[in-house]
């Protein structure tokens, strides 16, 4: 359901589970200019040795089982100051120890290392004359513990080569957009961004609020069911007070039970613009699903596809082009040299289809979802209009490495293994677990 629907690789998985425990899945951030964020911050230099000049104050922020967003508004409450100085070069899992970069603007560097926010952690590096965007970004290292394996050492190896090495000769890994991006433990993000699209305000409310997912507490549970009848105030007293987003709309809608776009306009503009581009990105999984099921290469452009070409770093820049068959020829070396590559839209209000096998695929589920590109320009939510853009369809995985297998502490008769590797920003590293897993069960595997 969420549009990832197909494997590249017909390698048997390790099977197994991730996330037992936060550490098990550690992200660390890479900057273009080489710059790792660590999660151990102990060989962070004191405030007062700080290099470089400008207004913004480039931190590392590290956070345990912590959301970018909400950590991000705890640090600016704690700072006193608007949330929107704060920026970040990337959202990062919530169920994980994550390592990031941040820039806040205006803000004496001694009063970092005093701040208390649960979960995280924030040191001061150096200043910058610009705040950090996801341009600032090249990449992200993993570090990841799959946990609760069956098998024996070497075939939890020797399968795990042989999906890396299959990977290799399809021509990288297919860049799905991953599991969290619509929600851990309800992944309803992209529902309610379709509604949002189509204008249907009620329906985007009552998914936010009264969706249940089945894992969540029993208070949080009912409250949810009370909010879905429009017990609205009954549903507020019983809801947990970390859920502060659900919180405000309940809030919103107890004095105006009405006004459904009004309570979704309580929501910060960032988290609106998420539910749309979530569903930007379910269209795109399913436009990706449908071409590798319909066997049309990731790796060759075809007529009318959109190709875009990469920098020296192998990230995708603004320059794109429709192959036409007179330069077939010349695009698809450039694309077997790295130079280029297959790219598919991310349907927006100045983004339309590809043209040619792939416009076809486009088009027709686009016509399924009874969605058009101007219905990204959300007229009554200008501020979460998405104009959409392109995204290439295969991610190289670099520096892959099984760092060690072993018996699993936490599972006792079973192994865990522990890997390495470092993939693009915006390549999802649960995309690359699921190719060497083929997990069964997403959720009881801990995706």
């Amino acid at each position: 359901r969420l549009g990832i629907e197909v494997y590249s690789t017909e390698t048997p998985g390790v099977g197994g589970r991730i996330r037992q425990t936060p550490e098990d899945f550690i992200v660390e951030e890479i900057l273009t200019d080489g710059t790792m964020a660590k999660v151990d911050v102990s060989k962070v230099e004191e405030p007062g040795g700080l290099r470089g000049w400008g207004r913004h104050l480039l931190c590392i922020m590290v956070k345990r089982n912590r959301d970018t967003l909400i950590t991000v508004r705890r640090i600016a409450e704690e700072l006193n100051i608007n949330w929107r100085m704060i920026h970040v070069a990337g959202i990062k899992d919530a169920r994980a120890l994550t390592a990031q970069f941040i820039t806040i603007s205006t803000v004496k560097p001694e009063l970092i290392p005093k701040l208390k926010v649960e979960g995280a952690i924030i040191r001061p590096l150096r200043f910058l004359d610009e705040a950090i965007s996801q341009r600032s970004l090249f990449g992200n290292h993993f570090h990841i513990t799959i946990r609760s394996i069956k098998l024996k050492p070497e075939a939890v190896r020797e399968r795990i080569n042989r999906t890396i090495q299959g990977l290799g000769k399809y021509g990288g890994l297919p860049n799905y957009f991953g599991h969290q991006r619509f929600g851990t433990v309800r992944p309803i993000t992209h529902l309610i961004g379709s509604s949002i699209v189509k204008g249907d305000y009620e329906t985007a409310v009552s998914l936010f609020l009264s969706y249940r997912g089945g894992s969540e507490d029993p208070a949080t549970e009912e409250a949810r069911y009370l909010a879905g009848i429009g017990e609205y105030r009954k549903a507020l007293k019983l809801l947990p007070r970390h859920l502060s987003y659900e919180r405000e709309v309940l809030r919103y809608l107890v004095k105006y039970p009405r006004d459904h776009l009004g309570a979704l306009m309580r929501l910060p503009v960032e988290l609106r613009r998420l539910m749309v581009q979530a569903y930007q990105s379910y269209l795109y999984n399913r436009f990706l699903s449908r071409r590798m099921r319909e066997d049309v290469p990731l790796n060759k452009a075809q007529v009318g596809d959109y190709v875009v070409e990469l920098d020296g770093c192998g990230l995708p820049t603004e320059r794109s082009v429709k192959a036409s068959s007179g330069e077939l020829q010349e695009i698809n070396g450039e694309i077997a040299e790295h130079r280029r590559g297959v790219a598919i839209p991310l349907i927006g209000f100045r983004q339309g289809p590809s043209s040619g096998i792939q416009g076809e695929i486009e088009r027709e589920i686009l016509e399924s979802e009874e969605v058009k590109p101007e219905d990204f320009n959300i007229k009554d939510m200008r501020d979460a209009s998405a104009p959409g853009g392109l995204r290439p369809v295969l991610a190289q995985v670099m520096d892959f490495k099984v760092y060690r297998i072993s018996e699993d502490s936490l599972n006792p008769g079973r192994l865990m293994v522990e890997l390495d590797f470092t993939l693009h920003r915006g390549v999802y590293g649960t995309i690359l677990l699921r190719e060497v897993m083929k997990p069964m069960d997403l959720v009881g595997s801990g995706f």
